[in-house]
């Protein structure tokens, strides 16, 4: 599954060039730009899925860095100061990596 299979190409362009430039993505723009804020827990289940690239069970700071590029090969990686900011919206338990339920609840806000 890919994230072309639940949002339309149209809003992952649009979501994509909303953060073309270094240090503007914003991830509560970017899920709902992008359409999945308005997405079931199940298909973002498979969206966490999909950028938990190892399929540890989390999104750590390395899979986060690359966030972008899970919609568009083509796409810039996240800034360190981009990553951080995600990962500290994120990471409600604070233990430095994203569980599904965490990602799931910073997806919806």
């Amino acid at each position: 599954m890919s994230f072309k299979d639940m949002l339309t190409e149209a809003n992952i362009a649009a979501a994509l060039d909303g953060c073309k430039d270094a240090d503007t993505f914003d991830h509560k723009k970017f899920f709902n730009t992008c359409g999945l804020s308005g997405k079931s827990d199940a298909d973002l289940g498979a969206a966490f899925n999909i950028i938990d690239q190892d399929h540890s069970g989390f999104i750590e700071e390395n899979e986060l860095k690359l966030f972008l590029q899970n919609f568009n090969q083509n796409a810039r990686a996240l800034t360190d100061k981009e990553t951080k900011t995600f990962l500290k919206a994120a990471d409600t338990d604070g233990d430095g990596k994203i569980g599904s339920a965490e990602f799931t609840a910073v997806a919806k806000k």
